[in-house]
């Protein structure tokens, strides 16, 4: 393969595979996708490193399915940074990792102030990585070469960048804590499709009235079949502002769609009939939305003083304790315990507190078991703490 070149045919494919099989040691694996210019989250570039075996841009729209690859390098380890932005897009294409090791999970880890690849690499290995292209559209053909070289390396210094990793997390004594979380990164399910996806329109909670939501579902829905059927992301079509405006407004004819000014976008005068459409469909719609979308979302912390204020000095309590020990840890107060975990111990704590029932609740939410062992104890007597000094009506009155 020419310096830079891309994989783009089957044959130049299974000749990768067999080099990158006769390198050695643990692989660098990227992906590069079109996030902000696509509809769709597909890889549009892959790029894998190995020592001995050299470095390899492939083509996934090109090349398909990557089951004879995957197969290929199964028992080694796979390095990424931020896998959980990747997994999903390796997937795809039959990429599916069995040991891996996420740099920038263990940068979090490690305590280190900022885990961005480029500012990572320079700390750790004093090299200075240019990100320039992270944002490009990846879906470009041909790509620069210039973007070819961004790309390669991404993940040429990856193996270095694992190995001193690697070496600080002995030093710290985190070993195990990132071995845990690199497994609980892989075996993390895909998210189910969201309920009512169009409430996500940016601007949606200013709608006010079941008529205007129910337009604005069908201004969303319309703009949606579109975007995908063109690969483009809506809001390059329509931005959510617009939809939101036109969903606001209510114009009563298409000529008032098309005259009013916050309803922008290159799309916005193109397909005027298509959106003139979704709003007939939406004001003549059946089955209007509910004012509020049900969920199980809690409220948010600033609300609970009011709506619940023993969960709220319970939540205060623990988090100030579990800041304690963030600090001592070198780690994140988001890496040491998942917020909304504890925020939902602390809104519906077991009826019995314990580090055994604080930690069993913690592990059914999806805690990893140092994270139980390192705040299920300080938690529990945080609330416990705070029952006693609470002087509840009941109590005084007994």
């Amino acid at each position: 393969m020419a310096e830079h070149g891309v994989v783009e045919t089957r044959d130049a494919y299974f000749e990768a595979i067999e080099t990158l099989a006769g390198g050695t040691g643990p692989i660098g694996i990227d992906a590069e996708r079109a996030s902000g210019f696509t509809y769709s989250q597909r890889a549009y570039l892959i790029q894998i490193y190995r020592r001995d075996a050299g470095t390899f841009l492939f083509d996934p729209p090109a090349i398909g399915d990557f089951s004879e690859l995957n197969e290929s390098l199964r028992d080694a380890e796979w390095i990424l940074h931020a896998a959980s932005q990747d997994l999903a897009c390796l997937r795809e294409v039959g990429l599916d990792p069995v040991n891996m090791f996420d740099t920038e999970l263990a940068a979090r880890l490690l305590g280190l102030p900022r885990v961005g690849l480029g500012t990572v690499v320079e700390e750790l290995l004093g090299i200075h990585l240019a990100k320039e292209h992270s944002a490009a559209n990846w879906s470009t053909r041909p790509l620069p070469e210039a973007w070819l070289v961004y790309a390669a390396l991404d993940v040429e210094l990856l193996p270095d960048l694992r190995d001193r990793m690697v070496e600080m997390l002995v030093e710290s004594e985190k070993t195990q804590i990132a071995a845990e979380e690199f497994a609980a990164v892989l075996a993390r399910e895909t998210k189910a499709p969201r309920v009512d996806p169009w409430r996500r329109l940016s601007g949606v909670h200013s709608i006010r009235g079941q008529r205007n939501l129910a337009v604005a579902r069908e201004l969303w829905i319309a703009r949606d079949a579109l975007a995908q059927h063109l690969d483009v992301s809506p809001g390059r079509l329509v931005p959510d502002a617009s939809l939101v405006a036109a969903a606001r407004v209510m114009p009563e004819s298409r000529q008032a769609l098309a005259d009013l000014r916050e309803f922008s976008g290159r799309a916005s005068r193109s397909e005027l009939d298509r959106w003139w459409a979704a709003i007939q469909a939406g004001l003549s719609s059946p089955d209007l939305p509910a004012l509020k979308a049900s969920s199980d979302t809690l409220p948010p912390p600033r609300a609970w003083a009011e709506r619940n204020p023993e969960a709220d000095v319970r939540f205060k309590a623990a988090r100030a304790a579990l800041a304690t020990v963030s600090d001592e840890l070198a780690i994140p107060l988001e890496n040491l315990l998942t917020p909304d975990f504890l925020r939902r111990v602390a809104w519906s704590p077991p009826e019995s507190v314990s580090a055994d029932s604080i930690g069993s609740a913690l592990a059914d939410l999806g805690a990893r078991a140092w994270q139980v062992a390192a705040t299920a104890q300080l938690i529990a007597d945080a609330f416990v703490e705070v029952h006693q000094s609470i002087c509840l009506p009941s109590e005084s009155d007994s």
